[in-house]
C-alpha cells in the first residue's frame, strides 16, 4: 500500500458548542475498567461524493461545527480520564477537545474500497483512523475521541475513533448517529444519552496497574487475513431452521454436496419464514454463530481433544431486572464464553453447538450479571483480549446496532468498515448488511491459512453470498 495513498491536510482540535449539564467527573464502572487495556474502537462510514455545492472547505467546515454541536450532548468524549490518589479511575469532564483530521486520498475510488465480493478488505481502510494500536488507558493524555474525514475520489470516508473505556457499541453508536443527525440538519437532540452512574457496575473496587499503564494482551505482530462475509434473509433463515432442528449433512468434513437435509425430510423453510419464536429457540446469530464456531474450528485442524471457546458480548442493559436505561453512557457489557472439545465441536450437528451458544446468552440473567460484577471485585483484571491457545474466536459488536443510520446529508453509507484495531487471529465483528431485513456481514479476522481453510469450507460458504 503505497504510503501517499492518504496524505492529512489539517489537524484540529474541536470544542463542545456548550456545555450540556453533567457530572464533571464520571467514575469508570467494573465494565469499564477492564477495556484500559484494549485499543480505542475505530469504525466508519464510506458515502458518495457529497453535492457539488459543499465544496471540500465547506464540507471540513460543516462538518466540524457538527462535531461541535455533536459534543455539546456528549461532554464525556472531550474530556480526559485521570486516576485520583484512591486509584479510581473518572472521565473528566474538562472540555480538553477532541482531535480533528482532514485528510485526502485522491487516487482512491469506492469501486477500489468495495472489491467484488470474496475478495479480501483492502488494507487501505487501515489509513482511514487515529490512534493506531492506542490503548484506551491512554486516554489519561489523549483525547477519547478522534474523527478523520478522508475525501476520496468520488466519495468521502468518515472514520471515528473512540476511547473502549469510555463507550461500548451502543454508546458509540448513539454518538456516530447523532454527529450524522446534526450534519443532516436536525435541530435538536433525538436520542439523549444517560450519564448516570448508579448502577450495579458502579463500584469502589480499585484496579491496579503497574507503572506507566498496562500492556496490550495481544501481540498484533501475526500475520492476519481480513474478509467481510455476507449473509442473506434468506441464508440466515435457513441456518436458523437447521440450528433448531437435528439434521444430517450430506458428506463428510464440512465439504457438503451444498445440500443440508432435515432428518425428519422437513423443508428447510416453512412458507419462507423460520419458525415462530419461542422462548427456547435458536436465534438467528446464535446459528450463524456456530456455524462459524464449527468451521473455523475445522479450519484450523486443531488436535481433536483440545478446548476451544467461543467468546460473545452481551449488552447488560436490558438484563437486569430493574433494566438500565437504553442509552446508558459507557459499557454495559460483559462477556460469554462458551467451550467445547474440537471433537464435540465437529461431530455433533449444528444444532448442538447452536444450543450451546443459546444456553448460555439465555442464563445471563439478572443474577448472572451480578455474579460477574462480584466475581470481578473479588479479583479486579483487565479484560483478556487475544488468542492465547490458537482456538478461541471473540466476537465483537452487533448486526444490531444502527450502523446504516447515518446520512450525513446526502445519503446512507454504502459500507461500514473498520481499522486495525483490537485485530487478531479469530476476532469477528458481527455489522449488518446494508440493505438491512435481516442481513448481516461478519467481518472475520484469521491467520491466512485458516482463512484459506474456511473459504474450501462449503457447510460455511454455502451460505455466503
Amino acid at each position: 500500500m503505497p504510503s501517499s495513498s492518504v496524505f492529512v491536510v489539517s489537524r484540529s482540535t474541536i470544542y463542545p458548542e456548550h456545555h450540556e449539564s453533567v457530572n464533571n467527573s464520571l467514575r469508570l464502572s467494573v465494565s469499564d475498567l477492564p477495556m484500559l487495556s484494549c485499543q480505542y474502537i475505530q469504525k466508519g462510514v464510506l458515502l458518495t461524493q457529497p453535492p457539488t455545492e459543499l465544496t471540500s472547505t465547506h464540507l471540513i467546515s460543516h462538518l466540524k461545527i457538527s462535531l461541535s454541536k455533536t459534543l455539546s450532548h456528549f461532554p464525556p468524549l472531550a474530556g480526559r480520564l485521570i486516576t485520583n490518589s484512591d486509584g479510581h479511575v473518572y472521565i473528566l469532564c474538562n472540555d480538553a477537545g477532541v482531535d480533528f483530521v482532514h485528510a485526502k486520498a485522491p487516487h482512491l475510488t469506492i469501486a477500489t474500497l468495495i472489491p467484488p465480493n470474496y475478495s479480501d478488505l483492502p488494507l487501505y481502510f487501515r489509513k482511514f483512523f487515529q490512534f493506531d494500536s492506542t490503548l484506551s488507558y491512554a486516554g489519561h493524555y489523549k483525547p477519547l475521541m478522534a474523527i478523520q474525514v478522508t475525501e476520496l475520489n468520488d466519495g468521502v470516508f468518515i472514520g471515528c475513533t473512540m476511547n473502549h473505556a469510555v463507550v461500548d457499541g451502543t454508546s458509540f453508536w448513539n454518538f456516530f448517529n447523532t454527529f450524522a443527525e446534526f450534519s443532516k440538519g436536525e435541530k435538536k437532540i433525538t436520542r439523549q444519552p444517560f450519564f448516570g452512574r448508579n448502577t450495579v457496575f458502579d463500584s469502589p473496587a480499585v484496579l491496579q496497574f503497574p507503572e506507566g499503564g498496562p500492556s496490550a494482551t495481544f501481540s498484533g505482530d501475526e500475520p492476519i487475513r481480513e474478509k467481510i462475509f455476507h449473509f442473506s434473509r434468506e441464508a440466515i433463515l435457513k441456518l436458523k431452521f437447521r440450528a433448531n432442528n437435528k439434521m444430517a449433512v450430506n458428506g463428510q468434513n464440512g465439504k457438503t454436496n451444498g445440500k443440508i437435509t432435515p432428518v425428519n425430510n422437513e423443508p428447510a423453510l416453512q412458507n419462507g419464514a423460520a419458525v415462530k419464536g419461542t422462548a427456547s429457540e435458536i436465534s438467528s446469530f446464535q446459528s450463524l454463530s456456530a456455524q462459524l464456531w464449527r468451521s473455523v474450528t475445522r479450519a484450523r485442524k486443531l488436535d481433536g481433544s483440545k478446548t476451544t471457546t467461543f467468546r460473545m458480548a452481551v449488552n447488560c442493559r436490558h438484563r437486569l431486572e430493574q433494566k438500565m436505561e437504553p442509552l446508558y453512557f459507557g459499557n454495559a457489557i460483559q462477556s460469554i464464553p462458551t467451550v467445547a472439545s474440537v471433537n464435540e465441536l465437529l461431530t455433533n450437528d449444528l444444532n448442538w453447538s447452536a444450543n450451546l451458544l443459546h444456553q448460555n446468552v439465555v442464563a445471563h440473567d439478572d443474577a448472572t450479571v451480578r455474579r460477574g460484577v462480584k466475581d470481578w471485585e473479588s479479583n479486579p483484571r483487565l479484560f483478556p483480549l487475544g488468542n492465547f491457545d490458537g482456538a478461541m474466536i471473540t466476537m465483537g459488536s452487533s448486526p444490531r446496532f444502527p450502523m446504516y443510520d447515518n446520512d450525513f446529508g446526502w445519503g446512507r453509507p454504502l459500507a461500514v468498515r473498520s481499522g486495525m484495531a483490537n485485530k487478531f487471529d479469530g476476532k469477528i465483528s458481527a455489522f449488518p448488511g446494508r440493505e438491512g431485513n435481516g442481513t448481516v456481514d461478519l467481518e472475520v479476522v484469521l491467520a491466512p491459512e485458516t482463512m484459506a481453510g474456511l473459504e474450501e469450507d462449503m457447510e460455511f460458504m454455502q451460505y455466503v453470498s
